[in-house]
């Protein structure tokens, strides 16, 4: 439907997914953010040990935020499945928190920011089931794309408008 700002909804306000048949296929890529607050003291525990009982917080939650962006249409029912070419997620500790930056690359017809943003997101609920034995006061987000590069309205950028 041209014009409506809303492309999952069809003229009659259904639920659609959209028809991306004749598009083009071009490179695509998109990065990600989230922010896991887990408090100074675990954050300390974390950076010195690498992990707790149930093992290496970072690595596990690296590999659930991979395997979930390749199963983003499996989370998000109006998500096309993408073949996705690459998924690099990598993790900083910023005071008393896990920033979790995913980069995702495909060669198809529509975005990977779902990809982008669901690896994130997953990363960040692992650490979550991870640590929460050892505080309940953990705290997810914010959760927001950073770049986006392919596609009829190419290149954005988080603080570009």
């Amino acid at each position: 439907m041209s014009g409506n700002p809303i492309n999952h909804l069809d003229a009659n306000g259904s639920v659609r997914m959209v028809d991306v048949s004749a598009k083009k296929m071009t490179k695509r890529t998109a990065s990600a953010e989230s922010f896991v607050n887990i408090g100074a003291e675990l954050s300390s525990t974390l950076q010195e040990k690498g992990g707790l009982a149930k093992g290496n917080v970072i690595e596990t939650a690296k590999i659930a935020g991979i395997m979930a962006a390749k199963r983003t249409s499996e989370w998000i029912p109006l998500c096309h499945p993408i073949p996705v070419d690459s998924i690099r997620i990598t993790a900083e500790f910023v005071g008393g928190a896990i920033r979790f930056i995913s980069q995702v690359e495909c060669e198809a017809k529509t975005g990977v920011e779902m990809e982008a943003m669901t690896a994130v997101a997953a990363a960040s609920l692992t650490v979550y089931d991870m640590v929460k034995s050892a505080g309940k006061s953990v705290e997810i987000g914010p959760i927001r794309l950073l770049e986006k590069t392919g596609g009829k309205s190419g290149h954005w950028r988080r603080g570009d408008g």
